[in-house]
């Protein structure tokens, strides 16, 4: 089986990042499993080199971070719900707003963050 690719947005290129999220290195759907941010379009709130946790069974609201489907590429941004559009946000003013389908486009909610110091760790939801 072909790993699923997951693109982190950068302003000058596509990083390709492979993992198989299908059955997240053989953990079940809706257990939790980790990612590593690469790129500054999330900065401040996650930089470089984080990992980030994402429950797949987590609820989803407007404001949440989100690890979402955009193009047939994985993508993670803010997730903002107005009226009834459906708008991926990077925190980095830098980068552009993506809309998608709907609720169908989102994989899973970003629940922690952990990077090389303690102070970074936060919990999210």
């Amino acid at each position: 089986m072909m790993p699923s690719k997951i693109v982190v947005m950068d302003k000058s290129k596509d990083i390709p990042i492979h993992a198989d999220l299908a059955d997240h290195g053989g953990c079940a759907n809706s257990e939790p499993f980790a990612l590593r941010v690469m790129g500054d379009s999330m900065e401040p709130e996650f930089k470089d080199g984080h990992i980030i946790i994402i429950d797949s069974a987590a609820a989803v609201s407007s404001g949440c971070y989100v690890l979402a489907m955009f193009k047939e590429e994985y993508i993670f941004r803010q997730l903002i719900i107005e009226d009834d559009r459906y708008i991926l946000r990077a925190l980095n003013h830098g980068y552009g707003d993506k809309i998608v389908s709907g609720m169908d486009a989102i994989r899973g909610v970003i629940v922690q963050r952990a990077g090389t110091r303690r102070k970074e760790h936060k919990h999210y939801g």
